[in-house]
């Protein structure tokens, strides 16, 4: 799996993701980046789904999740915040604590968890309550 394309196709996904929800429902380009957006999904998980499930598999099992691993592209947020600049020019992004799969998980009960994946770096972050995030997988791990 070619981490960086995966970190730069799912970066692209992020963007389109934040441009559709800038607009309203009846804006007149509404349908047209909308559907832009779920071939961007399609391919996404033609290039990388079978690989990703088996990563989620991986991060299930660790995390002793009840839940069964949905398609890769679930885990993708609703909305990144871009908050800076990497060295390399790319955007960072902040997470919301209510972004990303809901899990049930026997390590961290009776508390919601979830899983999302970030790029730049690419990574899925396990995010425990409010405000706790830890990076489960990603590039140099």
């Amino acid at each position: 799996m070619d981490l960086k394309q995966l970190n730069k196709d799912l970066e692209a996904i992020v963007l389109k993701k934040n441009e559709l929800n800038a607009l309203t429902y009846d804006h007149k380009d509404y349908d047209d980046i909308e559907e832009e957006l779920h071939d961007m999904e399609d391919d996404f998980l033609d290039a990388y789904g079978d690989e990703l499930e088996e990563v989620l598999d991986q991060v299930h099992v660790k995390i002793d999740a009840d839940n069964d691993v949905l398609l890769p592209i679930a885990y993708v947020g609703a909305y990144y915040k871009p908050v800076a600049k990497n060295a390399d020019g790319s955007q960072q992004f902040e997470i919301a604590a209510d972004q990303g799969v809901l899990v049930e998980s026997g390590k961290f009960k009776n508390t919601d968890t979830r899983l999302i994946f970030v790029p730049n770096p690419l990574r899925l972050v396990l995010i425990t309550g409010k405000d706790k995030k830890v990076v489960v997988w990603g590039e140099g791990q």
